[in-house]
């Protein structure tokens, strides 16, 4: 079997079948194929695309390349949740002790920040003391003990992954579905759970621009999982404009809290309680979604997903302080008010540029080396079809770096988009993919 050979099978559009495609992802693992020649491979894929058979064959070689997590040893069904990216995406901060107050174990594994989506690691290493470097025996302890642990991504999982995404990220080979979902579901099944919840994004924000291509990459997931023997749902969620009213690591810690507190923004808290009455019933502690949802509105209200909350950052050395005082979580030097220009109502709110203007005033990194600022970022003032007035705040920038602060401005003000007539409002949720 020879690389050149595959190349030019897939470049003639034919499929590869499972040995030739472990030939070639095992093969550039172990620094037998160069760069240039899965590079290549990539670009194939990107125009000719892939077969279900042949994603699925993908997706087996991939999460093969490397270890895989046992959670046997936990009881109860075991529910991961992921999401496909954007901006002010909060929701692991609010589902992981929201559902683990009503008896779900949630052992979550979350990665890093890069571009103008954030990373639920960094958020939580904002809290003062939180430890995300958990070890085997320490994360599956910390489970058994309190219903819910998150570390940062084990290296071992999925290493074909590392160095594929490296690749499409400096090739342009990102936005392919069969490469999106392989690379998700890979590492999704190799982190162990019995049940998978898929949060995917759609609109400026989102990999996916258009529900068309959302359903698509939705349905090639969905299959991955139930071809595996995991019950997968997917969830098919509005990304055009930043959900809830932050963006930004320790910002968005703040928000997470008030929505277990019971408050919070509305479209936030809306959107974990969907996602969390779908993890409820796939944790089989709720025979359908209405009474999943007045199960997870009762802990929120009764301050039971807070407690846990509590429990998580003690249990990780953080302060459990920090929620009724969040005042100790990482504040900026400059806080600077972009205001609008004129009277109106905001229409557009373009959720990539937002993100790319948090990430300036140093949110995020634009590669994965890069420092963060825990403290910096966005508070929206406004959203997508609120009336506003000349002068008043249309969201205030958060940074310790004065230099950044006129670009990220000018890219905030021309992307809050203001009509004389109030735009129709967008739906927060689209669809569900799967069987309930």
């Amino acid at each position: 079997m020879r690389a050149y050979d595959l190349l030019l099978k897939k470049r003639n559009g034919e499929a590869l079948t499972e040995e030739e495609l472990n030939y070639l992802i095992l093969g550039y693992t172990a620094g037998k194929i160069p760069d240039y020649q899965i590079a290549s491979w990539l670009m194939a894929v990107y125009f000719q695309g892939m077969t279900t058979e042949e994603t699925a064959a993908l997706t087996k070689v991939m999460l093969n390349s490397g270890a895989k997590v046992d959670l046997s040893c936990l009881p109860g069904v075991k529910v991961d949740k992921h999401s496909t990216g954007g901006v002010g995406d909060t929701t692991t901060l609010v589902l992981l002790p929201l559902v683990a107050s009503l008896g779900v174990p949630v052992a979550k594994m979350s990665g890093r920040g890069l571009g103008h989506t954030g990373g639920t690691i960094d958020k939580l290493e904002s809290i003062p003391g939180f430890k995300t470097g958990l070890d085997r025996q320490a994360f599956l302890q910390q489970v058994k003990t309190i219903g819910a642990a998150v570390a940062g991504q084990n290296q071992a999982l999925v290493p074909a992954d590392g160095l594929l995404y490296k690749l499409r990220d400096v090739t342009a080979t990102v936005e392919s579905i069969p490469l999106i979902a392989s690379s998700i579901m890979s590492k999704k099944l190799a982190s162990g759970a019995d049940s998978i919840v898929l949060d995917v994004k759609v609109g400026s924000g989102a990999f996916m621009k258009n529900l068309e291509e959302a359903r698509r990459l939705a349905r090639t997931m969905v299959d991955l999982g139930e071809a595996m023997q995991r019950k997968t749902i997917a969830v098919l969620t509005q990304m055009n404009q930043p959900l809830g009213l932050t963006i930004g690591n320790a910002l968005e810690v703040r928000e997470a809290i008030a929505v277990l507190q019971n408050e919070g923004p509305d479209d936030l808290r809306e959107l974990c309680l969907v996602l969390g009455s779908v993890m409820l019933y796939l944790g089989k502690k709720a025979d359908c979604l209405e009474s999943a949802r007045e199960l997870l509105e009762k802990s929120l209200a009764t301050g039971l997903a807070c407690q846990k909350l509590a429990d998580l950052l003690e249990a990780q050395g953080g302060s459990r302080e920090v929620i009724n005082d969040p005042d100790l979580l990482p504040k900026a030097e400059f806080q600077v008010m972009v205001p609008a220009e004129k009277d109106g109502f905001v229409g557009e709110l373009n959720a990539y540029e937002i993100g790319r203007a948090a990430m300036l005033l140093g949110a995020g990194r634009e590669k994965k080396d890069d420092l963060i600022d825990p403290a910096a970022g966005i508070v929206l003032q406004k959203k997508s079809g609120e009336p506003v007035k000349k002068g008043e705040a249309l969201a205030v920038l958060h940074t310790n770096d004065r230099s950044s602060l006129a670009a990220a401005e000018e890219i905030v003000k021309a992307n809050y988009v203001l009509s004389a007539e109030k735009p129709e409002a967008l739906p927060l949720i689209y669809e569900m993919v799967g069987h309930i």
